[in-house]
């Protein structure tokens, strides 16, 4: 009994001894720290925008910022109909149906349909898209993708399995078109076109 009396006051010393002994710090070069403080450790991660394959990105890092904050994502039980402006990147996942303008980029994914008018920088489709769509830069029709109704965009990429209907043009061509179209209403008519 004296024995076990012993023991439990030599395991209580070592108990409150161990209290007071901190961990020997990770890098042995570095201070030690002393008793009863604590160090609070935050694991930061680094956000980064989604990368849209085929696409390049801009270096600047304050337009990356700016554009993040400027993001809409409709999801996929989602139903949107209105206009939308003032909005760097749309992504559709589920079903809108408004006119867009002031935009950059508008993403459809396979399960987004969109239906209206977007005027942007650059167009990536996997889903379906019905309407009047300007795509200054790039328009990317994906495989499975459906793009119809007027459709002007400055290049194209269209992945095997992705569909286009309505009337569709370059750029250019449609800048051409405009001018020679203006060209004739400003000319005025000759005698011959008058009799005619």
């Amino acid at each position: 009994m004296f024995q076990r009396d012993k023991n439990n006051k030599a395991a209580s010393s070592k108990q409150e001894n161990a209290d007071e002994v901190a961990a020997p710090p990770l890098n042995p070069h570095a201070p030690s720290m002393p008793l009863g403080t604590a160090t609070v450790l935050r694991h930061e991660i680094p956000r980064r925008a989604v990368d849209i394959p085929g696409t390049h990105r801009t270096g600047k890092q304050s337009r990356s910022d700016e554009s993040e904050s400027r993001k809409l994502l409709v999801g996929r039980d989602i139903c949107l109909s209105g206009e939308i402006t003032s909005c760097d990147r749309l992504m559709v996942e589920g079903r809108v149906e408004a006119s867009l303008s002031d935009a950059r980029v508008i993403e459809i994914s396979p399960s987004g349909f969109f239906r209206g008018a977007a005027e942007v920088e650059e167009a990536d489709i996997s889903g379906r898209f019905e309407g009047e769509l300007i795509a200054r830069e790039k328009l990317i029709v994906r495989s499975g993708g459906r793009v119809s109704g007027s459709i002007r965009y400055g290049r194209i990429v269209i992945e095997s399995g992705g569909e286009i209907s309505g009337d569709m043009q370059t750029l250019i061509q449609a800048e051409k078109a405009e001018a020679e179209l203006e060209d004739k209403e400003k000319r005025p008519q000759s005698s011959e076109e008058k009799r005619s």
